[in-house]
């Protein structure tokens, strides 16, 4: 089992990762990372995790200094390896604006090979360097303040505004929830491919994931959407898998 004073290890490892500076705008062709071959056990996957996020959050932080102004790009790795968590990864913020991603063991765990670590983790990095927590802040308070307003032209009460205001930033926040994720699924891909591994191997992951579907305020798009633009994004780099 991952403990957590690895966890600690990989957090000082995506922190001090040699960052690659001025050759963001020449960034590699693809040049294949050590592959291990399929994960068959658990622990397979948590010694393969470090490798991978030594060679993803380099690349990460350069494609974020070169396309981003005023934008924190030391990347901090958590890993929550409590038991009993279900797999799950995001992007969130720490008390200085520093991007943080999270990774539960369990996701790691379940992964199958090194391309699905590297593009979950290209996926979430690449939510900071679109921009994607602001922008849904942003969104949020629109659809709160036009709930408002909308509510208290009707002459709603003020529980009734409050509680349009609430809906207002749930819809608002969900409404380009869905381009967010694909958005991010396209330059996870190019952060992947850059890192030296495949994108198209690693959205396999998708295929085992419960498919969301297409409903109004659902977050996550289709599985099968998603995994199409990963293709096309590595097509449009010139990549076409090497499985």
């Amino acid at each position: 089992m991952l403990r957590a004073g690895l966890a600690a290890v990989l957090l000082v490892l995506a922190g001090c990762a040699a960052p690659m500076g001025p050759q963001a705008t020449g960034l590699p062709a693809f040049q294949p990372a050590t592959d291990p071959g399929p994960f068959v056990t658990a622990g397979d996957a948590e010694r393969a995790f470090p490798e991978v996020v030594s060679r993803v959050e380099p690349v990460a932080e350069a494609i974020c200094r070169e396309r981003t102004r005023g934008v924190p790009c030391d990347f901090q790795i958590a890993v929550d390896p409590r038991p009993g968590l279900d797999p799950n990864a995001f992007q969130t913020l720490d008390a200085q604006g520093r991007p943080v991603i999270g990774l539960t063991l369990s996701l790691i765990t379940d992964a199958r090979n090194v391309d699905e670590l590297a593009f979950v983790v290209g996926h979430e990095t690449a939510h900071h360097i679109l921009g994607h927590i602001p922008r849904q802040r942003e969104t949020a308070l629109t659809g709160a303040v036009l709930a408002g307003v909308l509510a208290q032209m009707g002459g709603a009460d003020e529980q009734t505004i409050r509680s349009m205001q609430d809906f207002g930033a749930n819809v608002g926040a969900r409404s380009y929830s869905k381009n967010f994720e694909l958005e991010a699924d396209g330059l996870g891909t190019e952060i992947a491919i850059r890192a030296g591994y495949d994108p198209i191997h690693g959205a396999q992951f998708f295929t085992r994931l419960p498919d969301p579907g297409d409903t109004f305020l659902g977050s996550h798009p289709p599985n099968a959407q998603r995994i199409a633009v990963v293709r096309r994004s590595a097509e449009s780099l010139g990549f076409a898998g090497v499985w």
